[in-house]
């Protein structure tokens, strides 16, 4: 680490007021709270410099009220920068699991219990563009901050910066703040996978099919796995370019489909073996077919649903 890194990175840590990542609510108090001249800024204390030298070498009076005025006006801008954003309170929102290759979303909220609406306060990520939000008097708003999220696993938010310019654009004030904040990334489903393995028959053949189907239940898009004996073939004679459907029953024994990963070809890799696993989730939880999933070390008897749909993909983010 160069010399300068290490000189950020030890005011970053200084400014912080404590260690990172920091537990929640994180107040922006006092002593947090930072602020230095902008680039107008230092432009205007430069023309009140001329100014003051124009008044004083023609003996002006109304240049020196007008010198002093413009000063004073600063000086109040230093102020209410600052009162804009002491006090802010920042919590953890939700942060929704997301795939490799995409975007994660982290949402914050900020507080203010200030009697005083909190105008144009910006927060930006290293290497990001910034996010700018007003926070009402006595109230909160929710912003969302997006990172890229390139590798499954955890991703933790990285300290952030808070600044505002206002009310004048002439003085920044701002602060550091490292949320104690993660998201998980799932691992991007393969583009190019294997097809599903075969949905296995009853013991019984294909009479074991026909077992308590007296109960129709419902129609609904046809899938590669679904038996052919299933398929809606009235329907799909009323209906000359409409999509395939699969009848369900009410009574149908369950059938299971389990994603192993043992019937993966053993060239492929841990990457692609848990890539090829992800596609093959999302498209039996879009099919609505009961699954289960073996991995080295770990089984998740079948299920169907949202929560088995995320606890499955969560396995293989955190596989290793």
């Amino acid at each position: 680490m160069s010399p300068a890194a290490r000189l950020r990175q030890r005011f970053f840590s200084w400014a912080l007021r404590g260690r990172a990542p920091e537990a929640a609510p994180i107040v922006l108090n006092q002593r947090r709270v930072f602020v230095l001249p902008t680039r107008f800024g230092f432009a205007f204390a430069a023309l009140l410099l001329v100014m003051l030298i124009a008044a004083v070498n023609y003996e002006l009076s109304l240049g020196y009220a007008l010198v002093f005025l413009l000063a004073g006006l600063g000086i109040m801008a230093i102020f209410h920068s600052f009162r804009n954003l002491a006090r802010l309170r920042i919590s953890p929102g939700r942060a929704a699991p997301t795939f490799a290759g995409e975007t994660a979303r982290f949402g914050l909220i900020l507080t203010n219990p200030d009697n005083r609406e909190k105008y144009a306060i910006r927060l930006r990520l290293p290497g990001r563009n910034p996010v700018e939000v007003d926070v009402p008097a006595k109230s909160c708003s929710e912003v969302q901050l997006e990172l890229p999220a390139q590798d499954r696993g955890w991703l933790a938010l990285p300290p952030m910066t808070l600044q505002t310019t206002y009310p004048l654009g002439l003085i920044r004030a701002w602060a550091y703040a490292a949320p104690m904040m993660r998201c998980l990334v799932y691992p991007a489903p393969s583009k190019d996978a294997l097809p599903l393995p075969a949905l296995p028959f009853d013991d019984a053949g294909d009479a074991g099919l026909n077992a308590g189907m007296e109960d129709f239940s419902a129609l609904r898009a046809h899938q590669i796995t679904d038996p052919l004996g299933h398929v809606a073939w009235k329907a799909a004679a009323r209906l000359e370019q409409g999509p395939l459907l699969t009848k369900l029953f009410a009574g149908a024994m369950a059938r299971s489909l389990w994603l192993d990963w043992d019937d993966l070809p053993g060239e492929f890799a841990v990457e692609a073996r848990l890539s090829v696993l992800a596609r093959w989730i999302c498209e039996v939880h879009e099919a609505g077919i009961l699954w289960g999933l073996r991995l080295p070390g770990t089984t998740l008897s079948p299920d169907k649903g949202a929560a088995h749909f995320h606890a499955s993909l969560k396995v293989l983010a955190l596989y290793g």
